[in-house]
């Protein structure tokens, strides 16, 4: 059997490298990349990797869209800062050799801050990423997607690396991102109105649910400090969610001062 590595890429000139050299055991990697505005796709292809341009705000969709273009028997989805250990890649293809199982399930080893994270809510952290072509059917969810396929999925003894939340910087850059997304979605499913009290409950309760009733603090201070971010986080959604609760709209209000001035500076025009 053959299999086609896919990395989902945005903006990932400094990860990328890193990836595809952990994915030379793969017949074809193939990277589709969102609108990137760095080096990624020149980078990635000349590491010999496969560009397809496709820009959409749904990972579902992403990832549907880089199924159209793998031409090998088995995909494997992986993200730009994601690692593949020697151990993991003969593991993965002893099992589509022996094809026991349409998918592959494998519990992801998480450093975030430069730390591994092995409590906080990261130890539950399992993923479906690797799928006999003809099973998998689709993708599905706009910001935590998950797969539909035929059959029932192995677990690998593996981990895949993942090294996220590099800095403050980049932490911000995502959360600005998906927050958005997240908050438009509950805003569309009528969302409550959202009050001061709303968001100091949600972001406390974020906060000590990563922190101590998942354990985070036992990952020290790094984990005490994800478990915060993660709290202000939840507050950014439900402020986010506010923006669109409000009548008449940001957007109204904002275009009423425009307004406003310009009759101000007509006005003085005919004095």
């Amino acid at each position: 059997p053959t299999i086609t590595a896919i990395i989902l890429a945005r903006d990932e000139e400094s990860m990328i490298e890193g990836c595809i050299n952990s994915l030379r055991w793969c017949d074809e990697v193939l990277v589709i990349d969102n609108n990137s505005v760095d080096q990624t796709a020149q980078k990635a292809e000349s590491l010999g990797a496969r560009v397809v341009k496709f820009s959409h705000s749904s990972f579902a969709r992403m990832r549907n869209e880089a199924l159209k273009h793998a031409d090998n028997d088995w995909v494997f989805y992986i993200d730009a800062d994601e690692r593949v250990t020697p151990t993991f890649a003969k593991e993965v293809l002893v099992k589509i050799e022996t094809g026991q199982a349409p998918a592959l399930s494998c519990r992801r080893e998480n450093y975030a801050y430069g730390h591994h994270f092995r409590f906080g809510g990261w130890q539950q952290d399992i993923v479906t990423r690797v799928f006999q072509k003809s099973a998998l059917k689709e993708w599905q969810g706009e910001i935590h997607e998950s797969p539909v396929f035929e059959g029932k999925s192995d677990m690998l003894h593996s981990a895949l690396i993942h090294l996220t939340h590099r800095s403050t910087a980049e932490n911000l850059r995502k959360s600005a991102n998906w927050t958005k997304i997240e908050a438009e979605l509950f805003f569309k499913a009528g969302s409550k109105p959202v009050t001061f009290f709303t968001l100091i409950r949600k972001g406390v309760m974020e906060f000590f649910r990563r922190a101590f009733i998942k354990g985070g603090y036992r990952d020290g201070l790094a984990g005490l400090i994800e478990a915060l971010v993660q709290g202000m986080n939840r507050v950014m959604v439900y402020i986010q969610i506010w923006e669109l609760q409000q009548q008449p709209t940001l957007p109204e209000r904002y275009q009423k001062q425009e307004e406003r001035i310009r009759e101000l500076w007509k006005q003085e025009q005919e004095l």
